[in-house]
């Protein structure tokens, strides 16, 4: 998907290509309260399967699943819901989400803007972690201290940048 012009894509295909290279971490984390942590990464594969002709099956939709929650330190939650676990906790699963495609691209609006200072340390650990293992993460922050502990920083000011 490296090299396309997205502009000639129908809209399926589009949507293909946005859930397979784009991980989204939302601010508000955006989990559906009655899914367990489980289920809420689980649906974005099942949204890949909508577009992809490659389908990918529940046995291993379930396990992609849990590694990815694994892989954000959240094996003893698999099974929760959203209103039975900490901000940072519900942060991590909407990380999990966003990675369980192994994204080239995680795109994360305030990730930490809901979280405590403790908290805050910990998801961008996360974050850290998984641009370590070669995912390109653009986070949208105004929390200097987070900003900070990005490789790069390009700051906007009024639609322009003024620095990078």
């Amino acid at each position: 998907m490296e090299d396309q012009d997205t502009n000639i894509l129908k809209e399926k295909e589009r949507a293909f290509t946005r859930n397979k290279t784009i991980g989204f971490v939302f601010q508000n984390f955006n989990l559906i309260h009655e899914l367990t942590a489980l289920e809420n990464v689980k649906i974005n594969l099942q949204f890949y399967n909508l577009y992809s002709k490659k389908k990918v099956n529940l046995k291993e939709a379930v396990q992609r699943s849990k590694d990815a929650l694994i892989s954000v330190g959240l094996e003893d939650h698999i099974h929760k819901r959203p209103l039975q676990l900490s901000g940072g906790q519900q942060q991590r699963v909407a990380i999990a989400r966003a990675i369980v495609n192994n994204p080239a691209f995680i795109l994360a609006d305030e990730p930490t803007g809901a979280l405590d200072s403790t908290t805050t340390e910990e998801i961008m650990q996360v974050l850290k972690r998984l641009n370590q293992l070669g995912n390109t993460i653009i986070m949208v922050t105004h929390n200097t201290e987070v900003a900070n502990q990005c490789n790069r920083i390009i700051e906007l000011k009024d639609g322009e940048v003024v620095a990078s």
